[in-house]
């Protein structure tokens, strides 16, 4: 240890050469004290040759100027700060910079402050200490360092570059530069932030007040929408009440309809038939307007007709064949048939255009029903409800269309001929059975 006996004190000079090394000149400011502290003493120090060891150098057997990098670097002035607390308490009031230069004061000698920096240090990197334990030899060291400086961990390959035990003063000297710089670097980097960060909270401020803006309408929105799902859901709850009184009520209507079924049996098939016979009244009440527009016209005498008063009638000729047709009958014209409707029930189907030649030739209109084998029961009724006269040929049709037609002309009065034995002859028999019946109802009229 060199002796001083200077009126500046040592400390003061230390203080003010390790603080100083936070700026760009700060390790040749320190290395200048150095040297005036030995012009002081009077004596010249000679270069001490150190020994090597494999143990790992304490904080205070570092280079006093490495102390500045290694508290600045891998320190924070907050952590510094809670350290120093317990051990100087007169720091406490301090700014950073004499906080940080009182630091490096106590680091140069092993005190209590550098032995808690010193176990601070270690278990902040303690995982990168543990790995150093493997680097064998300087050149191992530097390989190390090197690497270091790519990566983040920089704090960390700083204090175990230093304190390992094959760190020379080459490799010392290289590290210092490269924190130094990167102290500078940072520095800039702290403005350049800070600048950002200015205009990062100006811009903040900005679309702070957009976004409470953008939130007070997207309140009244939600609000807006609320109250009209609010709306939807009290609609909702009406059309389903709705729902259910409707449903109800035809489940009720539903239940009606079975009993009166059940209590009916036949309550179809007589809706259908009175659908069926409101169809055909109104058929028959055109027919009759029909009929009686007809009747208008054939008593009025034309002037064609009026001429031919005086002259004879010629009879119509029946094309039928000769030997269904009974002698004579071609000649039989009952002026009682003419623009009336004679329905055939039953009958042969081949003999059905004889039977409507028959008709026709009397001036009638012919209908036929072939008595249930093929056209449906309901027709019947229809085809009787538009009748003036029904000829029945009983021996071919059912017994249903028997009694029906039978009932039909009971209750209506309509005048029926049964004939016993479809054929042709026998509908002639029952055409001229029905004209002497209508000539025999009219003489007492007469």
């Amino acid at each position: 240890m060199c002796q001083t006996s200077s009126s500046t004190p040592l400390s003061d000079l230390l203080r003010r050469g390790f603080a100083a090394s936070d700026d760009a000149a700060g390790s040749d400011l320190a290395r200048a004290v150095a040297r005036q502290v030995q012009a002081r003493a009077g004596a010249a120090t000679e270069p001490v040759p150190v020994e090597r060891s494999s143990r790992r150098r304490r904080l205070w057997e570092l280079p006093r100027n490495v102390f500045c990098p290694v508290l600045g670097t891998c320190l924070t002035i907050d952590r510094l700060r809670r350290l120093t607390a317990a051990v100087l308490p007169d720091c406490a009031a301090v700014d950073d910079y004499e906080l940080h230069c009182r630091a490096i004061a106590e680091s140069a000698r092993r005190s209590e402050l550098s032995e808690r920096l010193q176990r601070e240090l270690d278990t902040r990197f303690e995982r990168a200490v543990r790995q150093a334990r493997a680097i064998k030899g300087h050149a191992a060291l530097v390989a190390h360092w090197r690497q270091a400086c790519t990566g983040s961990e920089v704090a960390a390959a700083l204090w175990v570059t230093l304190t390992h035990p094959d760190c020379d003063a080459a490799l010392e000297e290289q590290v210092q530069r490269y924190i130094h710089m990167l102290q500078h670097q940072a520095g800039v980097g702290v403005r350049a932030d800070v600048q950002r960060l200015d205009a990062q909270q100006r811009e903040n401020g900005t679309l702070g007040r957009e976004l409470a803006t953008a939130q007070q309408r997207t309140t009244q929105m939600l609000a807006e929408k609320s109250a009209q799902i609010e709306r939807q859901q009290a609609e909702l709850v009406r059309l389903r009440a709705l729902l259910i009184a409707r449903d109800t009520t035809i489940d009720d209507l539903r239940a009606q309809v079975a009993q009166l079924e059940d209590a009916s049996p036949s309550l179809r098939s007589r809706q259908a038939m009175a659908r069926q016979i409101e169809q055909q009244q109104a058929r028959i009440r055109e027919l009759e307007m029909r009929l009686q527009d007809s009747r208008r016209q054939w008593q009025t005498p034309r002037p064609t007709e009026r001429a031919d008063a005086g002259r004879p009638v010629p009879s119509p000729v029946v094309a039928v064949p000769v030997a269904a047709v009974p002698p004579g009958g071609a000649a039989l014209v009952a002026e009682d048939l003419r623009d009336k409707a004679v329905l055939c029930v039953g009958g042969r189907t081949a003999s059905v255009p004889v039977y409507r030649q028959l008709v026709e030739v009397r001036g009638a209109r012919f209908l036929h029903h072939d008595g249930g084998e093929e056209d449906a029961a309901g027709q019947l009724d229809a085809h009787l409800a538009a009748a003036d006269l029904v000829i029945c040929q009983a021996g071919c049709i059912s017994h249903n269309a028997y009694w029906r037609v039978k009932d039909h002309c009971r209750r209506t009065g309509k005048q029926c001929v049964f004939v016993d034995r479809p054929s042709a002859s026998g509908l002639v028999r029952g055409l001229e059975q029905a004209s002497s019946a209508a000539a025999a109802a009219q003489v007492p009229s007469n």
